[in-house]
């Protein structure tokens, strides 16, 4: 069955992405993650994001186009990545969830199965 993972992260990480001094550590613990993914064969897809600061909400209010800079959540964590995931079921995906870099830094992850494609 395949999971998404969605990597929720604290605004601190979004600056450690960025800063001389610390962006090594916080993409170490990133690359990590993705070989332990990958050397289990359960990884599918994965990707990072841009910072929230780039994100573009788009609503329709009315009927007409609503286009608003950042994010719609109103929260202190942002996405900051997924990964799709192949696994036996939700206690695996679960596991993989509790591995994931942002868990240990303040952050979240949210895990969803995908839905099967509909023919």
């Amino acid at each position: 069955m395949r999971y998404l993972v969605l990597a929720v992260e604290a605004p601190s990480a979004f600056e450690d992405r960025e800063d001389d001094e610390r962006s090594d550590g916080y993409w170490q613990t990133w690359r990590g993650y993705l070989e332990a993914l990958t050397a289990a064969g359960v990884l599918v897809d994965a990707g990072g994001l841009q910072p929230p600061t780039t994100a573009t909400t788009v609503r329709l209010v009315d009927g007409r186009q609503q286009v608003q800079d950042g994010p719609f959540a109103d929260t202190k964590e942002q996405l900051g990545g997924y990964f799709v995931l192949e696994v036996a079921d939700l206690d695996d995906a679960l596991g993989w969830a509790s591995r994931c870099p942002s868990v240990h830094a303040g952050g979240s992850c949210e895990v969803r199965p995908l839905l099967p494609p509909r023919r």
